[in-house]
C-alpha cells in the first residue's frame, strides 16, 4: 500500500490565500474593465493573455504536455465554461461583489445534482440535504417576492450552473487529461468564441485598460496554480473550508474600494449554502474511506 500523502495544512493555507487573493483580483479587474469593455471582450482579452502565457511555458516544457484524446469534450466543456465566465463578469459589473461570490458558492450543489443525473452517482440522503440547503441559501440571498430580483443575479446563477457543468466534465475527463491540458484548451476554445461575440460591440482598449487586462490574466492563471498547490499539500476537508474566507475578503474590498454596503442576508445565505457544501464534502470523504456505508445512507 502506498504511503499516505504528508499533510501540510499551513502550507496549504498559504496557497489557498493566494487563490483567494487571485479570485478577488479577477473580480476587481473585471469591474474596472466593465466601464469600457463588454463581458465578451473581457473574456476574449483574458483568454488571449492566458493563452500567450501558456504558449511560452509550453515552448520550454514541450507541447506533448497538452496532448489530448478528447478534443470534442474539450470543445463542449469550454463552450459551456465561456458562458459561465462571461455571465460571472457581467455580474461583477452590476452586482455587489459579495453577492456575486455568495451566489457562486452554489456551484458544488449544482455539481452534486448534475453528477447524479449524468454520471449516475447515487443520490444519498446527505446529498439531498446539501442540495436543499443550497436552494434555501440562494432563496435567502435573492429573496424573491420580498424584493426585486436583479437580472444580473439570475445571470450569475446561470453562470454558476455553467461552472458546475464544467466541473462534471472535468471529473469525467481527469482520467486521461492533465490539469495543464484542461486549462490550455479552455483558453484555446474560448479565444475565438470571445472574439466573434465581441466584434459587434468592439471597443479598442485604452491605455488605462491594459494594467487591468494584465491583472485579469495573471490572477486567472494564478488562481488555478494556487488551488492546485493547495490541494497538493492538504485534503479537501482542510482546504475547502478556507474557501469561505473569500466572502468576507471580497466584502471588505468591495466596501473599501466601491463603498458597497454589508448585507447580513447575503452572509446568512452563504453560510447555509456553505454548510451544505461541507456536509456533502464530509460524507463523500467518509464513504470513500468506508464504501460499505454508502448503501446505508440512501
Amino acid at each position: 500500500m502506498a504511503n499516505p500523502r504528508k499533510q501540510r495544512p499551513l502550507l496549504a493555507s498559504f496557497w489557498m490565500m493566494g487563490a483567494l487573493l487571485s479570485i478577488s483580483g479577477m473580480a476587481i479587474a473585471g469591474r474596472e474593465l466593465s466601464s469600457e469593455l463588454n463581458a465578451f471582450q473581457i473574456s476574449f482579452t483574458r483568454s488571449l493573455f492566458c493563452l500567450l502565457a501558456l504558449l511560452v511555458i509550453l515552448i520550454f516544457i514541450g507541447f506533448h504536455k497538452v496532448k489530448t484524446t478528447q478534443p470534442k469534450l474539450h470543445l463542449l466543456r469550454n463552450t459551456i465554461h465561456f458562458g459561465g465566465q462571461t455571465g460571472w463578469l457581467y455580474g461583477v459589473a452590476f452586482l455587489p461583489l459579495a453577492e456575486v461570490f455568495a451566489i457562486e458558492f452554489t456551484a458544488p450543489i449544482w455539481t452534486a445534482l448534475l453528477a447524479v443525473i449524468f454520471l449516475k452517482e447515487p443520490l444519498t440522503k446527505y446529498r439531498t440535504l446539501s442540495i436543499l440547503l443550497g436552494f434555501a441559501g440562494i432563496m435567502i440571498i435573492l429573496r424573491p417576492g420580498m424584493q426585486l430580483v436583479q437580472p444580473a443575479a439570475l445571470v450569475v446563477l446561470f453562470a454558476t450552473f455553467c461552472f458546475a457543468s464544467t466541473y462534471v466534465f472535468t471529473r469525467h475527463m481527469s482520467a486521461t487529461e492533465s490539469p495543464l491540458a484542461i486549462i490550455f484548451y479552455m483558453n484555446l476554445v474560448q479565444l475565438p468564441i470571445g472574439l466573434v461575440a465581441s466584434l459587434p460591440n468592439w471597443n479598442y482598449p485604452t491605455v488605462q485598460c491594459w494594467p487591468w487586462i494584465i491583472l485579469l490574466g495573471l490572477t486567472g492563471l494564478g488562481s488555478h496554480f494556487c488551488f492546485a498547490h493547495a490541494f497538493r499539500h492538504a485534503d479537501a476537508s482542510v482546504v475547502s473550508p478556507l474557501d469561505f474566507m473569500r466572502l468576507p475578503l471580497i466584502a471588505l474590498l468591495g466596501w473599501s474600494i466601491y463603498d458597497e454596503s454589508w448585507d447580513i442576508m447575503i452572509f446568512l445565505g452563504a453560510i447555509i449554502i456553505f454548510s451544505g457544501n461541507l456536509l456533502n464534502l464530509w460524507t463523500e470523504q467518509r464513504f470513500a474511506k468506508n464504501p460499505a456505508k454508502t448503501n446505508n445512507s440512501k
